[in-house]
């Protein structure tokens, strides 16, 4: 079949895309920016790409002979305030070019939406749905609760609560009951509901064999990482104070951490359905569902996370308007040393940030990266999806990867903490020199004043890291 496949950078379609391409499906990738292909599917015989903003459609050119499509465009994390109008208007113009098509069935991942008393998040879900509905194709909603899989935001925001707490005062909330879902599950029932028709027009809630509340997810969670933690639930924490504690806590964006206190007020729980005998699946449950996500972290093999997706930090633009470092208004930190060996610099390059550090006064690295969370910023806490791979649009701690070409020598970084300005760093490795290269364009007079500011700290700290790169 050819396939229409959205959001092909998130961390849903990105290991979608790779398990359809395995079932010798033809994938047409709608990307906003065509700078920010997966490298995975980049170069596959059955992928081409097209460049299609959906909240800006004029343009799009989607091509009639697609026979399915999927709708995995989600901006819960956004940082703007209407998300419901975008997340609608978004919907609307997919359906309005998806029905000049020959597509008989949209897929869509959508959030179990059976509480009573719906958080904002699932009634825009629940909107969305009904947008997206057409009587020119087939509907097929699949309505999941808690995702867990490496590098989903649940996942990754119960891993920092659980490996850094031993002792948890906790908001009433974690007693809310749902049904964990493990990554895999999620993308056999989207795969497999592909060309379904008994699935046409049917919405289904898939989940887990488990009905557990958020504090037994945590404490399960400690007891697949052979931790002891103590939970005590408190009434006292408004959902403001909740969203603080998730905030500083773990590496989520406050926005996201609103929208998820907002979301785990309300029970997740299923209604019971024969689509996992439809389909051929018995979901795992979730003890084996975190397990399986640390071998894949062990194995450095993450394919996605929440964190790449660019509503995860204050990063808005297409990367190609941001590649060229810009030559006027700015000041600049240079440094050049020889390269005496040339693939051990490379790959130190490629390694630097999350776990790795950033070789050289990384108390001084935290430092800021504290400071940064304090005045609302993403701080270093989200590290990085692989310890030695990068790729364009790619989260690295307080930085977004704007180009990483091995083979080219060079990788160029945005700064998407708090800042009076822009800023830039960038490696290139030119004739046996490292160029290494920070880039500041300040916004007005206290732009200035930070630059002049930090500038004692910039002789030793950046010293240290071009040092630490050329030397064994």
């Amino acid at each position: 079949m050819r396939i229409l496949i959205t959001g092909t950078t998130g961390y849903i379609a990105k290991r979608l895309a790779l398990q359809l391409l395995e079932d010798k499906h033809e994938l047409v990738c709608c990307v906003r920016d065509l700078n920010r292909i997966p490298d995975e599917i980049e170069d596959h015989p059955l992928c081409s790409f097209i460049k299609v903003d959906f909240l800006k459609p004029e343009d799009a050119e989607i091509p009639k002979d697609i026979d399915a499509a999927y709708y995995l465009i989600h901006s819960m994390s956004t940082s703007s305030d209407d998300f419901e109008d975008l997340e609608q208007q978004c919907a609307q113009n997919f359906k309005d070019l998806v029905e000049t098509t020959d597509c008989k069935q949209v897929l869509f991942l959508s959030g179990i939406v059976n509480d009573e008393s719906l958080s904002k998040h699932l009634k825009s879900r629940l909107q969305v749905e009904n947008t997206l509905k057409s009587e020119t194709y087939a509907l097929t909603t699949f309505r999941a609760g808690i995702i867990v899989g490496s590098g989903s935001a649940s996942f990754e925001i119960i891993r920092d609560i659980v490996e850094k707490l031993p002792f948890m005062i906790t908001p009433r909330w974690l007693n809310t009951k749902t049904q964990p879902l493990a990554i895999r599950d999620v993308l056999n029932f989207l795969a497999g509901g592909l060309g379904k028709t008994e699935l046409y027009n049917n919405a289904y809630d898939i989940y887990g064999p488990e009905v557990l509340t958020y504090k037994e997810m945590l404490l399960q969670f400690a007891e697949v990482r052979g931790l002891k933690r103590y939970i005590v639930t408190l009434p006292v924490l408004t959902p403001k104070l909740s969203s603080y504690w998730l905030y500083f806590v773990t590496s989520t964006s406050f926005k996201l951490a609103a929208a998820l206190v907002d979301s785990m007020k309300v029970e997740v729980i299923g209604k019971p359905s024969d689509i996992n005998s439809i389909i051929g699946i018995e979901p795992m449950d979730y003890k084996t569902a975190v397990d399986l996500a640390f071998q894949k972290i062990e194995q450095n093999a993450v394919i996605s996370s929440w964190k790449d997706a660019v509503s995860s930090g204050r990063f808005k633009d297409q990367l190609s308007k941001h590649i060229e470092l810009p030559k006027f208004g700015c000041f600049r930190d240079v440094k050049q040393r020889k390269v005496t060996d040339e693939a051990f610099t490379l790959n130190k390059i490629w390694a630097i940030g999350g776990r790795n550090g950033w070789y050289s006064f990384n108390g001084l690295w935290k430092i800021r990266g504290y400071m940064d969370k304090l005045f609302g910023g993403v701080g270093l806490r989200r590290g990085r999806t692989s310890d030695t791979y990068l790729e364009a649009g790619d989260a690295l701690d307080f930085w977004r990867v704007l180009y990483a070409n091995k083979e080219e020598k060079r990788l160029l970084l945005f700064a998407e903490m708090r800042l009076p300005g822009e800023a830039w760093l960038e490696f290139k490795i030119v004739d046996d020199q490292l160029h290494q290269r920070a880039v500041f364009r300040p916004k007005g007079i206290w732009g200035r004043l930070y630059w002049y500011a930090v500038l004692p700290f910039h002789a030793f700290v950046f010293n240290g890291m071009i040092n630490a790169l050329v030397k064994k």
